[in-house]
C-alpha cells in the first residue's frame, strides 16, 4: 500500500520562536524535528492540517485559517494572529449563522431575448442569471440548462434559507436523503431542498431546463464525502430547519381561483410545508377581465413558462413578456397581467408564502 501524506511549507528563520506557538497557541502536536543539535525543520499537525516549519525556506508566510465551532474559547478568543514566522492566523466560526441581506426592491424585467450571458457553473450545468441585481443579495434566481446524460455531480448540500427546483422542460432524476431512492422531475414539476438535505443530480435528458431559486443569493455548497444515497431509512416527515421536502407533481395539481382576478392557479404546499417561508403557484388565465393589483410581500418573483402576457406597471412603459422572460414587483407597486394568451403558464414564487393582494 502506498502511503501518501501532504505539507504545507512555511518559511521561519527562528524555529524555536515558533514551536510553542504553534503547538500551545494554536493547539497543534509536533511530529518530526531535525536535525536534534540544531532544528532546522519542524512538521506539526492538528485541526486536519499538516504543516512543515523549514528554516530559510523561500515560500511567502501566508494565512492559515482555523474554524471553531466556539471560536471564542480558542486561543484565548483572538480573532487574529501573527506568528513569529510572519504567518498570519484567522481564526472563524466553523458554522456561521446566514445572513440574508435586506431585499433592495426595483421592478425588472429580464428577457430571454436580451441575450443575457449563459455561464458554466457546478457540474457542468449552464446559467442564465434571471436577476441581475439579486436584489441587494436576497435572492438569486437562476435558469439552468443541464446537458443530456450522466451529471458529473457529488452528495452535498446548500446552507440556504429557502432553495426551490422548478423543472420547465424535459426530466432530471435526484437523490435525496431519507426520501427513498431515485426521485424523477418531469415539466412542471419542482422541488423543495430544504436547508442541509444532502443531494445528488444523477442523470438528464431531454433538454431538461429548471428554475432555482436561492434565498438568500450568496450561499454556500458543500460536498459530504461521507453520505452515501439512497439512505437506508425513509424519513417523509422529517424536517431541516423546520421545513420538509416537497415533490409537487404537476398532474395531481388542482387549480383554484388565484389571488389576481382572470387567472386559476396550482398550488405546490410549499408555503404549508415550509411553514410560511414561501409560496410557489402556477398561474394560468380564465379568460375573465384582467385588473390592476398591489401586494405588500417582500419578494415576488414570476417566470414565463409558456405563452404570452403584457405586464404593464405605474408609470412604466409596458412590456409583452413570451417564455423565459422574468420579472420581479416590488410591495406597493400597481400592475396588471392584460392580454395573456390561452396558454399561458406563469410560475410564481413570493416570500414570505403569506401575503395580501390589494385590487385596484
Amino acid at each position: 500500500m502506498n502511503e501518501v501524506r501532504a505539507e504545507v511549507r512555511l518559511p521561519t528563520e527562528h524555529l524555536s520562536n515558533d514551536l510553542p506557538f504553534y503547538t500551545d497557541t494554536l493547539g497543534m502536536r509536533l511530529d518530526m524535528i531535525y536535525p536534534a543539535d540544531d532544528p532546522q525543520v519542524a512538521v506539526l499537525s492538528g485541526h486536519g492540517l499538516r504543516i512543515r516549519i523549514e528554516k530559510g525556506a523561500s515560500e511567502p508566510p501566508g494565512t492559515l485559517r482555523i474554524l471553531c465551532d466556539q471560536p471564542d474559547i480558542f486561543a484565548k478568543g483572538a480573532r487574529e494572529l501573527m506568528a513569529p514566522n510572519g504567518t498570519k492566523i484567522e481564526i472563524d466560526e466553523l458554522n456561521p449563522p446566514m445572513v440574508t441581506p435586506k431585499t433592495e426592491h426595483s421592478f425588472i424585467v429580464r428577457r430571454l431575448a436580451d441575450q443575457a450571458p449563459w455561464v458554466i457553473g457546478r457540474a457542468g450545468m449552464s446559467y442564465r442569471d434571471l436577476i441581475p441585481s439579486r436584489l441587494g443579495g436576497a435572492m438569486i434566481a437562476s435558469h439552468i440548462r443541464v446537458p443530456d446524460g450522466p451529471v458529473p455531480d457529488m452528495v452535498h448540500f446548500h446552507k440556504v434559507g429557502f432553495q426551490l427546483i422548478f423543472c420547465i422542460s424535459g426530466w432530471v432524476d435526484v437523490l435525496y436523503e431519507d426520501q427513498g431512492d431515485v426521485r424523477r422531475l418531469h415539466a412542471g414539476d419542482c422541488f423543495i431542498q430544504p436547508p442541509t438535505i444532502r443531494h445528488r443530480v444523477l442523470h438528464a435528458a431531454d433538454g431538461i431546463e429548471v428554475i432555482e431559486i436561492g434565498v438568500p443569493a450568496d450561499h454556500v455548497t458543500e460536498v459530504d464525502h461521507e453520505m452515501t444515497l439512497p439512505t437506508p431509512n425513509l424519513r417523509l416527515d422529517r424536517e431541516w430547519d423546520g421545513q420538509r421536502f416537497v415533490h409537487s407533481l404537476a398532474k395531481d395539481g388542482r387549480f383554484i381561483p388565484f389571488r389576481v382576478p382572470g387567472f386559476e392557479a396550482r398550488d405546490t404546499t410549499i408555503n404549508e410545508n415550509t411553514k410560511g417561508v414561501a409560496c410557489v403557484k402556477v398561474a394560468r388565465p380564465t379568460g375573465e377581465k384582467t385588473v390592476w393589483t398591489k401586494h405588500n410581500g417582500d419578494i415576488l418573483f414570476n417566470f414565463v413558462m409558456s405563452g404570452e402576457l403584457t405586464l404593464e406597471g405605474k408609470n412604466k412603459e409596458p412590456h409583452r413578456l413570451s417564455p423565459g422572460d422574468a420579472f420581479v414587483i416590488p410591495p406597493d407597486m400597481a400592475t396588471r397581467y392584460s392580454g395573456p394568451t390561452d396558454d399561458l403558464q406563469l410560475l410564481e414564487v413570493n416570500l414570505p408564502g403569506n401575503f395580501e393582494t390589494e385590487l385596484l
